[in-house]
């Protein structure tokens, strides 16, 4: 049986997934950070792809930093949110910001606080439901969508 069951998992490949972290950095204004991404113009929260050899905690402070310029203290996961169409799980956190100056990065061509209205006036769906579910208290939230739009829970 043993032997069976090695060789059936061998032949089907497993199943790939990228995990990537996200910070949602929260002024003591209320205003949010988010970037404009230089390789698509889109506006999202600033995040990556986490290093094999770091926790989330670290993968969000390093992206927040070479991203934006500000360095972070992650407080919480608020949210896990699966890309399925690309096999992408986010991690994002809630953080308050510690320090630095609000710069741009090879990967960002705009850095700004924005209210919970810009939020959701510049960000697509999927992208902005990641910071405002941070500002609840109600998560960790898991959602998954499809690239484009939430797919909807059950």
């Amino acid at each position: 049986m043993l032997l069976y069951m090695s060789q059936s998992q061998e032949a089907t490949s497993p199943p790939l997934h990228s995990v990537s972290v996200a910070g949602v950095v929260v002024r003591e204004d209320g205003r949010l950070l988010a970037i404009r991404r230089a390789d698509n113009g889109t506006w999202e929260l600033p995040g990556g792809v986490l290093e094999l050899d770091e926790t989330p905690e670290a993968g969000v402070a390093r992206e927040v930093l070479e991203e934006t310029g500000i360095h972070v203290e992650v407080d919480e996961l608020t949210g896990v949110y699966k890309n399925m169409t690309r096999g992408i799980v986010a991690l994002v956190f809630r953080c308050k910001p510690s320090g630095g100056t609000e710069r741009t990065s090879s990967e960002s061509t705009a850095v700004s606080w924005l209210t919970p209205d810009e939020v959701s006036e510049r960000m697509a769906e999927i992208y902005a439901i990641r910071l405002l579910d941070a500002l609840d208290d109600n998560g960790p939230h898991v959602r998954s969508h499809d690239g484009k739009q939430l797919i909807p829970a059950g």
